[in-house]
């Protein structure tokens, strides 16, 4: 237990339990940068550690405040996003056409993306928020968000319980792991997409015709 006095979030978690948990992994989750993945884990060790707080209560609690934190993030970013970026896009070199082909591409991998960028801490706290910006499909992005949110908050929540402060040492690697292979694959992306982008842009008007919205 020495270790969760050492965080600055031992205090909330031993004062406030689940309300600390469903508040910062939801603060997180819309995409403002919170420790959501250090409440998880010290929350579950300290129930395993002390029987304060019950499991099954802490992973409900992770879980549900992903899923309703990314779906404020993916509703900001659908409702606000695009428009700013129609508007705007233009400074950074993103014309129509290019806005037009990241959706049509995110439309076809966002599902990845909301699902393993639950798993890493970069992309925790923007997936939800890029995939209503391209218009993942509501229904879809509901879907492997509630999988994804539900997958990280058990198996990081058990992990942590049953494996005390070692969870931290597997926990990392496989974040930077999975992060070091969203980036490759970011970059294999980008560069079929510059090889590829005047066949890209016409299957993307194609798919999704007419102006956006």
């Amino acid at each position: 237990m020495a270790f969760l006095h050492d965080l600055p979030i031992a205090d909330l978690i031993a004062n406030y339990g689940y309300i600390a948990i469903f508040v910062i992994i939801t603060l997180e989750s819309a995409g403002v940068p919170c420790p959501g993945e250090t409440v998880l884990i010290s929350s579950a060790v300290y129930a395993g550690s002390t029987g304060n707080l019950d499991i099954a209560g802490v992973i409900a609690a992770a879980a549900t405040a992903a899923i309703l934190g990314d779906n404020l993030g993916y509703w900001a970013g659908r409702r606000w996003g695009m428009p700013l970026l129609l508007r705007y896009g233009h400074l950074i070199a993103l014309d129509h056409g290019r806005l037009k082909l990241g959706q049509y591409l995110f439309r076809r991998h966002g599902g990845k993306i909301v699902f393993f960028g639950r798993f890493t801490a970069m992309l925790r706290a923007y997936a939800a928020l890029l995939a209503g910006v391209n218009r993942l499909d509501a229904r879809r992005f509901f879907i492997f968000n509630a999988l994804g949110g539900v997958t990280w908050a058990a198996s990081m929540g058990l992990g942590s319980y049953y494996c005390g402060r070692s969870i931290e040492k597997v926990a990392g690697p496989v974040g930077l792991t999975l992060l070091a292979l969203v980036i490759f694959g970011g970059i294999a992306l980008w560069a079929f997409v510059r090889r590829h982008e005047a066949r890209l842009l016409v299957k993307a008007e194609s798919a999704i015709p007419g102006p956006l919205a």
